[in-house]
C-alpha cells in the first residue's frame, strides 16, 4: 500500500467521520451531538469528492449538513426537553463493550486486507452529474415528477395540520 495525498486525506476524512459519530454518542448537550453529527456529514462528503462523486457530494451537503441538521436542531428546540439522571454503568460493560468494538474493527480489517478486486478501467468519473441528469429526465423523469408531487402532498398536508393545531389553541 502506497501513500499519497489522496490516500492521507480519506484517512484524514475518514478519521473526522468516526470521531464524529463517536462524539455524537458520547456528548451530553443535544446542540454539541448536531455539530458532531455536521462534521461527520461533511467529511463523507468529502469521501465522495476523493470518489470523482461531484454531485452526491454536494447533495450530500445541500441535505444532509444543511436541511436535515436543521430540522433535527427544530425538533429540539420545539420539543420539551426533560433532563434526566442516567445510571452509571460499571466498569465491566465498558471494557467488554470496548473488546467488542476492537474485535470487531480487527475482523473489519482482515476482511478488507486480504480483499482483492481487481482494477478495471472505467469512465463513471467523467461527467458524472451530467450522466445523473441525462438519466433523471428522460429515463426516470415519471418517478421524478411523482416525488415532486408527493412532496408537494406532504407540504400542504403538514400546513393543515399544523394550522388545525393552532386553531385549536
Amino acid at each position: 500500500m502506497s501513500v499519497s495525498g489522496e490516500m492521507l486525506a480519506f484517512l484524514g476524512l475518514a478519521f473526522v467521520a468516526v470521531l464524529g459519530g463517536i462524539l455524537l454518542i458520547q456528548l451530553t448537550k443535544v446542540v454539541h451531538m448536531v455539530l458532531a453529527l455536521v462534521f461527520t456529514f461533511v467529511s463523507i462528503a468529502g469521501i465522495y469528492l476523493l470518489l470523482s462523486a461531484e454531485f452526491v457530494a454536494v447533495v450530500q451537503i445541500l441535505l444532509y449538513s444543511g436541511a436535515i441538521t436543521i430540522v433535527m436542531l427544530f425538533g429540539i428546540m420545539l420539543t420539551n426537553n426533560q433532563k434526566q439522571e442516567e445510571e452509571k454503568g460499571n466498569g465491566w460493560r465498558k471494557i467488554l463493550l470496548l473488546l467488542g468494538i476492537l474485535g470487531f474493527a480487527f475482523a473489519v480489517y482482515i476482511g478488507i486486507y486480504n480483499l482483492d478486486i481487481p482494477v478495471q478501467p472505467t469512465t463513471l468519473h467523467e461527467a458524472n452529474t451530467e450522466q445523473i441528469g441525462i438519466a433523471l429526465f428522460s429515463k426516470f423523469v415519471i418517478p421524478f415528477e411523482l416525488m415532486s408531487v408527493l412532496l408537494l402532498v406532504a407540504l400542504v398536508g403538514a400546513i393543515v395540520l399544523a394550522k388545525k393545531d393552532d386553531e385549536g389553541a
